[in-house]
């Protein structure tokens, strides 16, 4: 075959013509052997799609008529007795009532909706706040500013204890869901009694605006949360969704500023997911990629409208968006009201983003995936690598997530690192902990989330620092006491990459997804140099609000409004019907008919969104998974992990200078190696030995007079001493222990540090003994799992 490239050379192999020759050549070759099999897993991908959706839609139906069937059964036994006449007028009054209550919290919606379009950036944090910094007045403006949230006068709150900061996403919506409730994040923080700080935004961004002016004006915050805490640890930062990846971008381009980070529901690796699941991530291979929000953008005069984000979400579950929030308000709507109309408060409103803003956004994340492959630039001097991250890092995700699958919020590792070797050889500490079933939102508003997950990770993070590095799983379980009173066991098991990926339900493969990042990008330049221009020149102010105004999701909200003359006397009306209010008993038959006709609807919804989500998936891959289609995508299919040459991790300037120090240090250096030694022995850590082992260092000489830099200095070292020579680690701990006055103490802080000897592991037991031995003291009976195991002599 003739080969295109001699016509049209291509600079360091990035031209389209070139690439579409090999894929060509490519084609000609399997269609003349036929053996190559990529047609015929291509077959079986689709095949695999429809049979997934099938199977779960079946067991779906089945679950269903079961159901169906007891509560018709239920239904029809209410609906007999001479009652039922009175039961009748019973239900017709309530229900005509509740029509008017329903109507007045639509009304009560869509004034809140109409105050925010005309100008209000009030958010929906229930706790009372005062600025601290105005983003609008930095040298390089954007419309982000640093609250502080005021602490219930009985909530005493330390000064010098360690300041929590929270993003809120800025997905189309506010800021604040992450106080939307007493029991929320914030509660968790101010109730730790920590000075509790968070990141709010206004309606509309500064002209021009940039992700890497955001990301400097939340640099300047964090800088100004230390200078008004100057006897704190760095301050911990927590990002919600999308402000989660923003907490990512702050701690890679600010390393040494930042405290941990805390990532909860944050998509960063958006190409990660499973067959099956996940539809959200197809989404950008069926609507334009990067053209589509170019468009919008140009349409909206240079405004991109957070609308059609949220449209984006609401998609998704069509049952809830068009049927079942609504008759949950309708069937409880003496109680409802004022959770319906707080959240919709922000659900409703709807924020803008600059066209950069959301071009960077869709280019490195939700269809270019740059970001988790490590291949994003902040701006054109900033290159963002998320292995820069000094601080730990905490990853909350949930199987039960439509929207942020535990794939696409840990599948970042993964593709950044060759394995936990290197995760230790850099000094990282990775923490996750997945929740069986929450969803997306429940993992930021759920009050069982705050209680457990929420509270327990700030727990975690007053002990962190001492946690040696590598990749962990917070493992949180029940242990007693119920309510407000239940506390919880945790502890940090040790994974490797291939575990985590595992527990989160495997990843599969990226080539369709770099397809559609190739042709995003391509079809972007065709729209810069053609239709963009004519398109700009055709929208002024006035187009783009009559097409903000007739959106559908604004247009029903205003018309719900007391804008709509028929809405106005809605009010007197329901207050009216308050005073007089004859709610049906929730036994009453009708009541249970109506609940039973609800539940079958909101079923057929699912079945409608079920259809949706195989279509969109099935679609997808026919389209973009195609042998010849994907090798277009090839060269935008590769991770850092995957780069070649692969460093040898030993060579790395870290971990020979741990090595060349093997036998060098003190007794700070031989007690660090020895705690290090028995983390490892058991696989995991518990976290009452993690905070014993933190109040050592902060408590105890030498460590208590050590910087914080310098003590994580010192468990990086000892960390990598113990995992690539682990023999000569012990070897080498009499010279690091030369008294034995020292080696006495040291033996006494270790079993402080792990606890009452019958809670120890058999191999934390025989790990201790052989530290003794090793410092020439001798080992007795002790105990553990292990009856044989021994104990030194006091």
């Amino acid at each position: 075959m003739f080969d295109f490239t001699k016509l049209f050379p291509q600079a360091d192999g990035q031209n389209a013509l070139a690439d579409w020759s090999r894929v060509w050549e490519g084609w000609a070759h399997k269609t003349a052997d036929g053996q190559d099999g990529e047609y015929a897993l291509y077959g079986r991908d689709l095949g695999f799609i429809l049979q997934a959706h099938g199977k779960q839609a079946t067991k779906t139906a089945q679950h269903n008529a079961k159901h169906n069937l007891d509560t018709w059964q239920q239904v029809v036994s209410a609906m007999t007795g001479p009652a039922l006449p009175q039961q009748w007028w019973e239900y017709m009054v309530d229900a005509a009532q509740r029509s008017v209550l329903f109507a007045d919290a639509m009304r009560e919606r869509g004034n809140y909706f109409v105050e925010h379009e005309e100008g209000s950036n009030r958010t929906v944090l229930s706790w009372r706040h005062e600025m601290v910094l105005d983003g609008s007045k930095l040298d390089r403006p954007v419309n982000y500013s640093l609250v502080r949230i005021v602490p219930p006068e009985q909530v005493p709150v330390r000064e010098d204890g360690r300041p929590y900061i929270i993003i809120d996403p800025r997905a189309g919506h506010g800021s604040g869901i992450g106080g939307f409730k007493h029991a929320s994040e914030v509660g968790a923080a101010i109730h730790g009694g920590h000075p509790t700080y968070f990141v709010t935004f206004t309606r509309l961004p500064v002209a021009g605006q940039t992700l890497a002016e955001v990301t400097a004006a939340e640099a300047d915050f964090v800088r100004e949360v230390r200078r008004l805490h100057p006897d704190s640890p760095k301050p911990v930062i927590i990002g919600n969704c999308q402000g989660g990846w923003a907490s990512m971008l702050l701690a890679a381009t600010n390393p040494d500023i930042t405290g941990p980070v805390v990532a909860n529901g944050a998509p960063l690796s958006y190409w990660a997911g499973q067959k099956g699941k996940n539809p959200m991530r197809y989404l950008g291979g069926l609507v334009g990629g990067a053209t589509t929000v170019r468009l919008l953008s140009d349409l909206g005069n240079g405004l991109f409208d957070g609308s059609n984000l949220v449209f984006n979400f609401e998609r998704l579950s069509p049952s809830n968006t068009w049927w079942e929030k609504y008759y949950n308000l309708w069937d409880r709507i003496d109680t409802e009201v004022p959770r319906f109309v707080g959240f919709e408060r922000w659900w409703g409103s709807f924020y803008y983003m600059t066209p950069d803003e959301i071009a960077w956004i869709v280019e490195n994340l939700f269809v270019g995936n740059r970001l988790g492959r490590g291949k994003a630039n902040l701006s054109e001097r900033t290159h963002l690598d998320l292995r820069d991250i000094h601080s730990p890092i905490i990853i909350f995700a949930s199987h039960g997530d439509n929207i942020t699958p535990p794939q696409q919020a840990l599948g970042w590792i993964a593709d950044h690192y060759t394995g936990v070797d290197e995760i230790k050889a850099r000094g990282q500490r990775i923490l996750y902990t997945l929740h069986p079933s929450v969803g997306h939102l429940g993992i930021f508003v759920s009050s069982s989330v705050a209680k457990k997950e929420h509270e327990e990770i700030v727990s975690t993070l007053k002990a962190i620092e001492a946690l040696a590095p590598g990749l962990y799983e917070m493992v949180i379980t029940e242990e007693s006491g119920e309510g407000v009173d239940k506390t919880f066991k945790v502890a940090f098991a040790e994974r490797s990459i291939e575990q985590m990926m595992e527990e989160c339900g495997g990843d599969d493969s990226d080539k369709p997804f770099a397809t559609v990042a190739r042709f995003s990008e391509l079809g972007a330049e065709v729209y810069d140099l053609s239709i963009g221009p004519l398109v700009r020149a055709m929208s002024t102010q006035a187009t783009a609000e009559l097409m903000a105004h007739t959106n559908p999701m604004r247009l029903q909200r205003w018309l719900q409004s007391e804008r709509n003359p028929a809405m106005q006397p809605v009010k007197d009306l329901a207050e009216q019907v308050r005073a007089e209010r004859q709610a049906a008993p929730a036994d009453n038959a009708f009541r249970q008919l109506e609940r039973f006709n609800a539940k079958l609807v909101t079923q057929w919804w699912d079945g409608v969104r079920d259809m949706q989500n195989a279509l969109i998936e099935w679609n997808f891959h026919l389209l973009w998974g195609a042998p010849p289609v994907q090798a277009l995508g090839e060269r935008l299919g590769t991770t850092v992990a995957r780069s070649e040459p692969h460093e040898d991790l030993r060579n790395l300037t870290e971990v020979q200078d741990a090595l060349d120090r093997i036998d060098l240090g003190g007794f700070a250096d031989g007690v660090i190696r020895m705690l290090i030694l028995l983390a490892h022995s058991r696989k995991e850590v518990r976290r009452s030995r993690l905070e014993r082992a933190n109040q050592m260092l902060l408590s105890a000489e030498p460590f208590a007079s050590m910087k914080p830099k310098h003590r994580t200095r010192m468990i990086h070292k000892e960390t990598l001493i113990v995992g690539y020579e682990p023999e000569a680690a012990v070897a080498a701990l009499p010279r690091l222990l030369a008294t034995d006055e020292d080696r006495k103490r040291a033996l006494e802080l270790c079993e402080q540090i792990a606890g009452p000897p019958e809670e120890m592991s058999r191999e934390t037991v025989d790990m201790m003994n052989r530290l003794a031995l090793a410092l020439g003291r001798e080992p007795v009976a002790m105990g553990g799992d292990d009856p044989g195991s021994t104990r030194r002599a006091a």
